[in-house]
């Protein structure tokens, strides 16, 4: 989050008093916090909107009988994301994991630094190139390994490095 010097900059204001008595509001709104250190942190409003209500369950074998019972509300920011600070979202361009369920135009998010095992779907940097693909690790040899029948393993000329591990695949109908 900015500094107050910064929300100055950003938003006109003249002075930090200014700048606390609007704060100060988005803190009574529930859309900032302070934390124990006093620095700003995001509250409430996440990354997909705060809290949803979820409905129950619904059958995706044989039909059944439902009723709509509100059974709790969940933040998508919870349920994704584990660690905030190491998180962020990119756009899949291409058909290389289809039959993992990725898709061209789909969002993944991913955690940067964790830890990743043979059949993680990993971000890397393969010989100078950013691709996601399965990390693969047989008989000694590393490689990454499309989710598509039409592309080839790639295995590393000089160097790989797994950039993160994809934790969750996003889709707008």
């Amino acid at each position: 989050m900015p500094s107050y010097s910064e929300i100055m900059k950003l938003t006109g204001y003249k002075t930090k008093s200014a700048v606390s008595y609007a704060l100060d509001k988005l803190i009574a709104l529930g859309v900032v916090a302070k934390d124990e250190g006093g620095k700003l942190i995001p509250k409430g409003i996440g990354q997909f909107g705060g809290q949803i209500k979820m409905l129950g369950l619904v059958e995706a074998g044989f039909p059944s009988a439902a009723e709509e019972e509100l059974s709790d509300t969940m933040s998508f920011d919870d349920y994704l994301i584990e660690k905030k600070e190491s998180t962020y979202i990119l756009r899949v361009k291409g058909d290389s994991m289809i039959e993992a369920g990725i898709n061209d135009g789909d969002m993944v998010i991913v955690e940067r630094g964790a830890p990743h095992k043979n059949g993680d779907i990993v971000i890397a940097e393969v010989d100078g190139e950013w691709t996601i693909k399965f990390f693969r690790k047989e008989g000694g040899k590393i490689f990454l390994s499309p989710a598509n029948k039409k592309y080839q393993p790639i295995y590393p000329k000089e160097e790989l490095k797994i950039s993160a591990v994809v934790k969750a695949v996003v889709r707008k109908y």
